[in-house]
């Protein structure tokens, strides 16, 4: 795909439901009583991967334009599936249901893409296992696999599942993907499940597992469940993606001549961390119609042309915006002055090593940016040119490289602008909307 810099924007859009409001909806739809009915549930390839390996454990789901209604069975309706579950890309799906599996009285395979397969599982096997549940993992080509065990735990793998015991698990890394399965586990087992975090992350779990009937309860950083709720369906409108919703942020606010409205986005204070930041480098943001929408807070975002100066961005605020940090480098390559990103190790084990592929890309383009191992230092000032982008199939760097490359002098191409599908299909119609 080849982006120039001809434009600017106006308008309003909406962008696609959250990506892990609704992972989470399937999800708890599908181990509750009766029917769930999810609405603005996003298109995308991971949810579409929810979907498929409930359906393969047994779960009726009807999946059109409009919504999604999953015909639960309760706690313990799931079976076995007759095949592997395949994730596709998508980390959620693997360690989110793996939490559930692990409660289940069967074994379950699970495996997924190039780029599932060198994601670090072992962070959900260690609590899982202190429970009660067993993992082994195999090679690429179905051999059973000792080294990944002991390493990282990565995908093929295969869980044990049954006869769980609560426990207070420790987290060594704030991460909802881990907390979150082991609350879910916590649902089939013995006894009251804890996990305390170093840091507080995102809640969709605790807010909506709340809402289906969970005896679930939060004090500071730590989120206790009690077993055998019983749980039921629920009627769920999911709320725009903020994850999405930052490219149009700062398309906004770097873009020359440009005022964009993003209408009913989630501004869970677990999540909000790009708008801190935005407003913390001079940006004029604007929250909307501020409202309650099932469980979640939600507003109209309204951004305008600003001129950005360099921030420090550490400590608290990581947890809040970890899946914006490469559009966040971007609009920090735009901006005045010096902006430093620290604390944020857990990007070198996202779909790709975004630490490295953000500097690769930043460079290429003419900007001044020093990697670390938790983090980046980026001169903002210098015109960005156009370059050839190099994706690495991650959808977040092909989207905020777009936004980039929107702003930059000459051509900039994508290697592979696909990826996108894997949460915002509609990406590069939305942007073409806002085109003046």
């Amino acid at each position: 795909m080849q982006i120039t810099d001809k434009y600017t924007f106006h308008g309003e859009l909406s962008v696609p439901g959250d990506k892990s409001i609704s992972h989470r909806s399937i999800m708890f739809g599908a181990i509750s009583k009766g029917l769930t009915e999810v609405s603005n549930f996003l298109q995308g390839a991971d949810c579409l991967s929810t979907i498929s390996c409930f359906q393969k454990l047994g779960i009726s789901i009807e999946n059109d334009a409009s919504r999604v209604l999953i015909h639960g069975k309760g706690l313990h309706g799931l079976t076995q599936s007759l095949g592997v579950l395949d994730v596709g890309n998508s980390g959620t799906t693997t360690r989110l249901i793996s939490g559930i599996l692990a409660g289940q009285p069967f074994e379950s395979m699970l495996d997924g893409d190039s780029s599932i397969r060198k994601r670090p599982m072992k962070r959900i096997f260690t609590p899982l296992s202190e429970m009660g549940a067993k993992f082994q993992c195999f090679s690429a080509d179905g051999f059973p696999d000792c080294l990944q065990k002991t390493d990282l735990g990565c995908a093929p793998f295969r869980i044990s599942g049954g006869h769980l015991h609560g426990i207070h698990y420790l987290s060594p890394v704030a991460s909802a993907q881990v907390k979150s399965a082991v609350l879910l586990a916590g649902l089939y087992a013995d006894g009251k499940t804890s996990v305390t975090e170093p840091v507080l992350s995102r809640n969709h779990t605790e807010l909506m597992l709340s809402g289906f009937g969970a005896d679930i309860r939060s004090d500071g950083t730590t989120s206790s469940i009690e077993p055998e709720p019983q749980l039921l369906g629920q009627n769920i409108h999911v709320p725009g993606d903020i994850s999405s919703a930052a490219y149009f942020i700062a398309l906004g606010l770097i873009s020359p001549h440009t005022e964009i409205k993003i209408n009913n986005v989630g501004i869970n204070p677990t999540r909000d961390g790009i708008l801190k930041a935005a407003l913390a480098m001079g940006g004029n943001v604007t929250l909307l119609n501020e409202r309650t929408v099932s469980g979640e807070p939600v507003a109209d975002i309204l951004v305008k042309s600003s001129t950005l100066h360099g921030t420090d961005i550490s400590g608290e605020i990581i947890p809040t915006l970890i899946d914006e940090i490469p559009i966040l480098a971007v609009m920090a390559a735009f901006a005045e002055g010096t902006t430093t990103i620290r604390d944020a190790g857990e990007l070198r084990v996202k779909e790709s090593d975004r630490i490295a592929v953000i500097t690769e890309n930043l460079k290429a383009m003419g900007a001044t940016i020093t990697p670390a191992e938790d983090g980046m230092t980026i001169e903002g000032g210098p015109q960005l040119h156009g370059a050839r982008i190099q994706t690495h199939a991650d959808h977040r760097i092909a989207m905020a490289f777009t936004v980039a490359g929107l702003n930059a002098l000459g051509e900039t191409t994508l290697d592979d602008e696909t990826c996108v599908a894997i949460s915002y299909p509609s990406f590069y119609e939305d942007i073409l909307s806002l085109t003046t």
